[in-house]
């Protein structure tokens, strides 16, 4: 009897696995509760409590395993991304899913332990990705979902990006607007990423305000967004990158120079995580096992016999990297963000190391010197040598910033953006936030901002437009705090050469500088914004609680 009933459980099974794909969310909830009532007929019975008074320390794991699914369940929702990493670290039977062979699909009708349960809804909580199949090296789901987990923690998503005149925003639901005009020499409505029709023409005046849905992105929820001088990027839950603008030097990473003013997606880049977009014609993407793309522009602006900051070595005279192309000095490396200054970059890697690479007059490579160059990736051995882990950075024209996992920033490069007053060729720590953490940080050609644990919204730098939110427009060498937000918890910012973004905790968006396109021109003036004022029916993606910070 007993082999005549496994052999009909194991055909039903097989009925179930190969209807599976057809089932209403209602079906497959009942298919759950069926087959955790089939589990529980066979767990073994419950450990009598003297046996647990004789040996507390090994039976302890097996109590955790026989609570209720639902109460297990609460406990582990209440726990941050590190406590959870720890718990499964000790407790190898909330796992529950045997070592899968990449690339088999992790598909969700074989078992899944509590641990896996909980990452996974935190991952589609946050809108972002979650994948069906093992990346290659990955033996087992739960180490491999931690780890994505961990890295999600420590990552900044972009809700907002602020280029020359123009402005993006990510509402709630994940949809890309945008607004502005074409008030510089580039033709931004380009960048605005609505088209018009065949007529892409950059002389013809073009505006968009307030925030519009840009119409070829609905449908797709979008997690970040970056705005270069010339083009833009667009980074989807799914890991699918999408640009739009000038494509002059195969800035937009499709095989072609030619500008695009609704947003295509890149064909060769998938299980993206984070992009970034340069001040000229650079492009840049990082996928989730760590490995950094860059494309466009190959020499610098200023002078063509130096490299723009790509990574790699390319032929001078071609000029161009048409579509991403892997670093492959930082394969042994995984990185998990990159910055574009003016002919330099930085990238961050997960062990918290910072390699700058490209070409800088005045220091801003970080290596000591005042004049540097360097083709391919190398480590900012200074900032090693502070013995902590750095999570962040920001860079723009010829300055640079660190953040490091204790929430202290650490700034090099040019005197007016850099907070000393000086040029520094060799990094130092930013005096005005010691004794205090700074959760993020962002640059622009003339100014930089940072945002504190306390959510407190610091700027320094070139005062110009009011860029800076503290009601002139004077330059300020060291950070000073933005008074007009005061009781205000800042989430984000977005700042360029012509005005600042900050969006709160509750999505709220303020601006000031030379603010174009944000509303109604009666209500909202559109330039000379000397301090924060709010955007009229205007929220954006932020999270009041995020799941974990990297500043503990």
């Amino acid at each position: 009897m007993a082999a005549v009933a496994l052999a009909s459980l194991r055909a039903a099974a097989n009925h179930c696995l190969v209807a599976a794909w057809s089932f209403s969310d209602e079906q497959a909830a009942q298919v759950l509760t069926v087959t955790n009532g089939l589990r529980a007929l066979f767990l073994p019975p419950p450990v009598a409590a003297s046996a647990v008074q004789q040996t507390p320390t090994q039976l302890r794991p097996n109590l955790l395993q026989l609570l209720p699914t639902e109460l297990l369940s609460e406990v582990l929702a209440h726990l941050d991304t590190y406590d959870l990493a720890r718990l499964a670290a000790t407790c190898r039977l909330l796992w529950r899913d045997a070592p899968t062979p990449p690339p088999r699909p992790m598909t969700l009708l074989r078992p899944m332990g509590p641990v896996e349960a909980e990452l996974r809804r935190r991952a589609s909580a946050r809108g972002l990705r979650i994948v069906s199949c093992l990346p290659e090296g990955a033996l087992s789901c739960v180490p491999y979902l931690l780890k994505r987990a961990l890295r999600d923690a420590l990552r900044r998503e972009a809700p907002l990006a602020a280029g020359d005149g123009f402005s993006l925003f990510l509402d709630a639901e994940g949809r890309l607007l945008s607004c502005g005009s074409n008030i510089g020499a580039q033709g931004p409505h380009l960048l605005l990423g609505h088209g018009w029709g065949t007529d892409i023409n950059p002389a013809v005046p073009r505006s968009i305000g307030p925030p519009t849905l840009v119409p070829s992105m609905q449908g797709r929820r979008i997690v970040s967004v970056a705005a270069g001088e010339h083009h833009c990027l667009a980074l989807s839950c799914e890991g699918e990158v999408y640009s739009w603008g000038d494509g002059g030097y195969g800035s937009l990473g499709h095989a072609a120079r030619g500008a695009r003013a609704v947003p295509s997606r890149i064909e060769s880049l998938s299980h993206i995580e984070s992009i970034a977009a340069g001040p000229h014609w650079t492009s840049a993407a990082v996928d989730e096992v760590g490995r950094l793309f860059t494309w466009g522009r190959a020499t610098s602006f200023i002078d063509r016999s130096f490299p723009s900051g790509l990574g790699y070595a390319l032929d001078l005279q071609a000029e161009s990297q048409l579509t991403p192309k892997r670093v492959d000095a930082l394969s042994q490396e995984r990185a998990v963000g990159v910055a574009f200054g003016d002919g330099f970059t930085l990238a961050v890697t997960d062990a918290g190391a910072v390699f700058s690479f490209g070409h800088s007059p005045l220091g801003a490579l970080g290596h000591g010197s005042l004049v540097g160059t360097e083709v391919l990736p190398r480590r900012i051995e200074a900032l090693t040598q502070t013995g902590r882990r750095f999570v962040a950075r920001a860079a723009s024209f010829v300055h640079a910033f660190a953040l490091n996992e204790d929430g202290a920033l650490y700034g090099w490069g040019h005197a007016q953006t850099n907070s000393h007053g000086r040029d520094e060729y060799t990094l130092h720590q930013v005096t005005a936030f010691v004794g205090q953490r700074v959760k993020s940080v962002d640059a622009c050609s003339f100014c930089s901002c940072a945002i504190t644990e306390k959510g407190e919204l610091y700027t320094w730098g070139g005062g110009i437009w009011g860029i800076l939110g503290h009601g002139d427009e004077e330059d300020q060498l060291a950070p000073k705090r933005v008074e007009g937000l005061n009781g205000v918890r800042v989430a984000a910012t977005a700042t360029c050469q012509t005005h600042t973004l900050v969006a709160d905790e509750d999505g709220v968006v303020w601006a000031f500088g030379k603010v174009v396109g944000l509303g109604d021109p009666d209500t909202v003036p559109q330039e000379r914004i000397l301090e924060p004022i709010p955007i009229p029916s205007l929220r954006v993606r932020t999270s009041k609680s995020p799941d974990v910070l990297p500043f503990r």
